[in-house]
């Protein structure tokens, strides 16, 4: 089991004709429960644009999403996002509650979300969770068990909706983060370095006290957003570096409003926890690269006696050419969205957030830069067209 940053680059890394001039386009997606469905609307804008990702990786509800990207045939896909996602976020019961609504008020709005989210939180997900009964919570039984839910059902939606084998044959690179319970270990489950199963995706998923512990060769697992709640750093760490187009997909806005009351203040610690300071991430990644990339300059004027030597050998293992640039497509979530937003499993809920994620994806492509390669010198370039965009 692989831990180091990045692993290997499989050699069936996809070698498909694309519509950019970079080496790889990795899909990068941040967990984030019931806000996941953006996560399928970007990806439809990108089928749509002929942008099919060579790596795609996930935690948590990312995860999910990335696992049916990569286990289905490009025009599948979108087709199973949607099937996935209108699946989970039918009622529980059957009744479709609070559909006649109208939410043009953003207080009626608020409460209807908050209905929504009660229901879910009493009667679970279809398809996805149920709750379990309350003596098996006071007395659980064993690991397998030690949680407010029972999340078997998703194994067998996973199941029906992702080819495995088809993720285990390489042709799209497919990574998942989760933690290790009893190391404290961060571990990543890399098509590079790992027989992929339904296994792998649920233990990137497994967020306690929620859902339990999912076992992958004798070991436990919970949810990678426990410690990052994005693989970005694992994609552009990897070794060898590629010339990469990344489309990093968050949930969770690192930056926000003052809270004004309690509730802001749930929603703000939600907020900070999980955005995992992506921008921060990416703003290293481009320091640093910029430095590899004027090394690689400078070790190529250096006269031939002093190329040999073991100094040089050792500055060469840093040094790189490539660049990189990374398009943050970021949800930024609705006043009347609440607290419960990532529990709020509701159809009319999902389709707002997936056409949020469709319009902010073509957004984006719409600047040329984004799929253009930056300058060596410069090395990466950050895009993130939905700062300037009115919520």
């Amino acid at each position: 089991m692989s831990s180091e940053s990045g692993g290997a680059d499989p050699a069936q890394e996809s070698k498909a004709p694309r519509r950019t001039p970079f080496e790889r386009v990795a899909l990068v997606l941040q967990g984030g429960g019931a806000l996941g469905s953006y996560q399928g609307g970007v990806y439809q804008a990108l089928a749509e644009a002929d942008l099919h990702p060579d790596w795609v990786s996930g935690i948590s509800i990312g995860a999910f999403n990335s696992a049916i990207i990569a286990g289905n045939p490009p025009p599948k896909r979108v087709e199973r996002l949607r099937q996935f996602w209108e699946t989970v976020c039918a009622s529980p019961l059957g009744i479709p509650f609070f559909r006649y609504f109208d939410l043009s008020d953003d207080l009626i709005h608020e409460t209807v979300n908050q209905a929504r989210a009660w229901n879910i939180l009493m009667f679970g997900a279809p398809n996805f969770f149920v709750p379990r009964p309350p003596q098996t919570m006071m007395f659980p039984g064993g690991v397998h068990r030690a949680s407010v839910y029972d999340n078997t059902p998703v194994r067998a939606t996973l199941a029906k909706l992702v080819d495995f084998d088809l993720i285990n044959e390489g042709r799209m690179r497919f990574s998942v983060g989760a933690v290790d319970v009893a190391s404290g270990n961060f571990v990543y489950f890399d098509t590079a370095t790992h027989r992929i199963g339904v296994e792998h995706v649920l233990a990137s998923g497994s967020l306690p006290p929620s859902f339990p512990a999912t076992e992958v060769d004798g070991r436990h697992y919970w949810d990678g957003g426990l410690v990052s709640n994005t693989p970005m750093q694992w994609v552009l760490d990897s070794r060898p570096r590629r010339d990469t187009l990344a489309f990093q997909v968050d949930l969770w806005p690192a930056r926000g409003a003052l809270p004004k009351d309690l509730i802001d203040v749930e929603v703000r610690h939600k907020e900070i926890v999980y955005s995992s300071r992506t921008r921060a991430a990416t703003d290293h990644y481009k320091s640093a690269q910029k430095v590899r990339n004027a090394l690689s300059v400078l070790l190529a004027k250096l006269p031939e006696e002093l190329r040999h030597a073991e100094e040089t050998k050792i500055l060469a293992e840093h040094a790189d050419d490539k660049v990189c640039n990374v398009a943050h497509l970021i949800y930024r979530s609705k006043r009347y969205e609440g607290y419960s937003k990532d529990f709020e499993f509701s159809r009319r809920t999902m389709e707002e957030h997936w056409a949020a994620g469709y319009r902010d994806a073509q957004i984006t492509l719409e600047d040329p830069d984004v799929l253009r390669l930056p300058d060596r010198l410069e090395g990466v370039r950050t895009f993130d067209l939905g700062l300037d965009r009115p919520d």
